[in-house]
């Protein structure tokens, strides 16, 4: 989850909020990618997650790679909570999750080098200490109670809010993983047309990546249980945004619904203050219970966009957000999936005409089957495979159109990123397929061997 946001002055004007979006509208020349990802750490001896503090912990890990590899502090309350350098940060999810959220970089090349380079330098303190890291979309036996609390003010507010709004919040904070995309847009216009293509093509992404079949130390059901978390946190912040998909959708009309999503925090002098279902409109006009009198700030609007979890989310840029964590390999092949699909016009008026007449129920109906049933979703009697097969090859011509070349030039282009995807649809099957069927055959009903198997 995101660190506090800061600068900016005093919101006087509610036409502000929207222009505050507007103002992401970049020419495609200055277009960057900007890649997320979260990986579970445990302990090597024990395959428990790691405590905050002690030799094998999160602490250690911050300190290593601060230590060694010249990452700057971020600190709340006295507490070493995160890094940064050259525009990426290090941060913690609630449960411990260390994520990467990459610098803006203007190839899928750059992008991979810089995930592979953060992986590199995690696994060279991880191995001293004796710790391991793991990409999965959900800690396949860890319980809720054995998960530690991460010393950050916003996720001490949100814990017992959840179970206020949902049922698998929770869950969500402190016991999954994910990888995720931030792509820019040209116009108003331009941001519609990729919110709407990647909301209805969303559920795509979730069956490629679906890799969390197990919870709770057993088989679930599901092959992204992430996903299925996802549908009963909070109605009020997460979904599909059908309103997306009604005329006159722009940045005024995400405006309105980010103002009915209820508050969690104000963060002033480095204390996050409960604001807990209060409502943004109410602090515009100088009436919010948790500071009575005061305006927000440009700051304050930052931070509330980032406590709003739609499966594609409106910032000043767009944020993917329907993908299980996972390997390496799949943490390249999400960025050249969408950037192939969003950042080629031809593209993406290709990959519109694939979902263009779907209705919200359709949508919606996918989204949920293809974290049930993965690559078997159907749509129009058309199977999650077959739609995949497709959405891949217009990214590809997206990718080729873009010839963006890599490795000195001797790479001629991005098309390769998709390779592993490619292979998923091939095969039929997802990387939570290939979990089941080790852990039918030769894991032997045990699930011990995903703390190697799947190990950075």
């Amino acid at each position: 989850m995101s660190i506090p946001q800061s600068g900016g002055g005093l919101i006087e004007q509610p036409e502000q909020l929207a222009e505050y979006l507007a103002s992401g509208c970049k020419p495609p020349e200055d277009w960057r990618i900007g890649t997320e990802h979260e990986k579970f750490g445990f302990d090597l001896a024990r395959h428990l997650p790691l405590p905050y503090e002690g030799p094998a912990s999160i602490l250690a890990m911050l300190e290593g790679l601060r230590d060694r590899y010249g990452w700057a502090e971020v600190r709340e309350a006295g507490k070493l909570i995160g890094l940064t350098r050259d525009g990426a940060n290090v941060s913690l999810e609630p449960g411990g999750q260390l994520e990467l959220s990459g610098a803006p970089l203007e190839t899928i090349h750059q992008t991979c080098d810089e995930v592979n380079e953060h992986l590199r330098e995690v696994k060279a303190i991880a191995d001293g200490i004796g710790v391991g890291f793991m990409g999965l979309g959900a800690a396949p036996e860890w319980t809720h109670e054995q998960m530690p609390v991460m010393p950050k003010g916003r996720y001490a507010l949100m814990t017992p809010y959840m179970d206020r709004v949902g049922t698998t919040g929770k869950m969500m904070m402190y016991r999954t993983c994910t990888v995720q995309v931030n792509l820019d847009f040209a116009s108003e216009a331009d941001m519609v047309a990729k919110l709407r293509t990647s909301l209805a093509l969303q559920p795509v992404a979730t069956a490629l990546f679906a890799a969390s079949p197990f919870f709770d130390g057993r088989v679930n059901g599901w092959k992204s249980w992430r996903a299925r978390i996802w549908r009963d946190l909070d109605a009020a912040r997460t979904g599909m945004l059908p309103f997306a998909f009604e005329d006159g959708m722009g940045f005024e009309r995400y405006v309105d619904y980010a103002l009915d999503v209820p508050m969690y925090f104000v963060y002033r002098d480095g204390k996050y203050i409960d604001a807990l279902g209060q409502s943004f409109r109410d602090f515009l006009a100088g009436r919010l219970p948790a500071l009575p009198g005061e305006l927000p700030t440009f700051s304050d609007w930052a931070d509330h966009l980032t406590t709003i979890f739609p499966e594609v989310r409106l910032k000043k840029f767009l944020e993917m957000r329907g993908a299980d964590g996972g390997p390496w390999r799949r943490l390249c092949a999400l960025p050249a999936l969408w950037v192939g699909l969003l950042y080629d016009a031809d593209a993406l008026s290709a990959a519109w005409d694939l979902c263009r007449d779907w209705t919200a129920a359709e949508r919606d109906a996918l989204r949920h089957d293809a974290a049930r049933y993965g690559l078997s979703a159907e749509i129009r009697g058309r199977t999650m495979r077959d739609l995949s097969r497709d959405v891949l090859e217009i990214a590809r011509a997206g990718l080729a159109a873009r010839a963006r070349s890599g490795a000195g030039g001797t790479v001629p282009d991005e098309t390769h990123f998709l390779n592993a995807l490619h292979e998923i649809v091939e095969s039929g099957e997802t990387p939570a397929d290939e979990m089941l069927a080790r852990y039918d055959g030769p894991w032997k009903g045990e699930l011990s061997p995903v703390y190697s198997e799947y190990a950075y």
